[in-house]
């Protein structure tokens, strides 16, 4: 009689794990996490298979759901309620293939110039050649979204007299609690075979999430000392 692993091995063959799933979907749904995964299986989104020891896992069809699901939030702003009541009728008839979203509405992500970062963050050339030199952020040729709000910040922020140099201890920071994380799986990135680098995949984002909420709680409650 095969072992539960071995069980489990079979009954898992061509499925994909968490981690898995948002190694394929996180480069066309850069917001998807594994908090969000489950959120979507809680509504109802997506139903994977589970294993004997609990861990879920992915059909290909379980994939086209999610993508199309999230298509159809994204571009079209859909609630969840209506995006899983469209899914399912459409799995029922048999026309699940057939389902093609309307149009995006959603422009491709845009990356930006220098010039066209400067003028979109309205910030002036001093304060971002600043911000590159002091590490705060990364000289590139084209910058994302992502760059254009971290400059819009940091204009908010010099106007109160922080400049990006004293920012600095923050992406330290930042680099300790990725060092925090690293050290925390360490077990499981020295192992070479997929299922544990998908493992550490799926927990990286959650513990970075955890830390966040600690660090959150400490400044709230310094800010409170601070006003009181």
């Amino acid at each position: 009689m095969a072992s539960s692993p071995a069980r489990e091995r079979s009954a898992s063959a061509g499925l994909l794990s968490i981690g898995q799933v948002l190694a394929r979907l996180t480069p066309e749904f850069p917001d998807l996490t594994s908090s969000k995964l489950r959120f979507l299986e809680v509504q109802g989104i997506v139903t994977p298979s589970r294993t004997e020891s609990g861990y879920r896992k992915f059909s290909q069809a379980d994939i086209e759901r999610l993508r199309l699901g999230l298509t159809l939030q994204r571009d079209h702003y859909l609630p969840l309620s209506v995006i899983r009541e469209q899914l399912d009728e459409a799995e029922a008839s048999g026309e699940s293939a057939a389902i093609v979203p309307p149009p995006s509405i959603a422009p491709s992500p845009r990356r930006y110039r220098r010039d066209e970062l400067l003028a979109a963050a309205g910030a002036g050339p001093q304060l971002l050649n600043d911000a590159i030199s002091t590490g705060v952020m990364a000289a590139q040729e084209t910058y994302t979204e992502a760059s254009v709000t971290l400059l819009r910040s940091l204009v908010g922020l010099d106007r109160h007299g922080i400049e990006p140099r004293h920012l600095r201890s923050l992406r330290q920071g930042a680099e300790r609690e990725v060092a925090l994380i690293e050290s925390a799986l360490s077990a499981l990135l020295r192992r070479t075979d997929a299922a544990s680098r998908a493992k550490a995949s799926e927990m990286a984002p959650e513990l970075a999430g955890k830390i966040d909420e600690v660090r959150s709680l400490f400044v709230k409650d310094a800010l409170a000392r601070l006003l009181s």
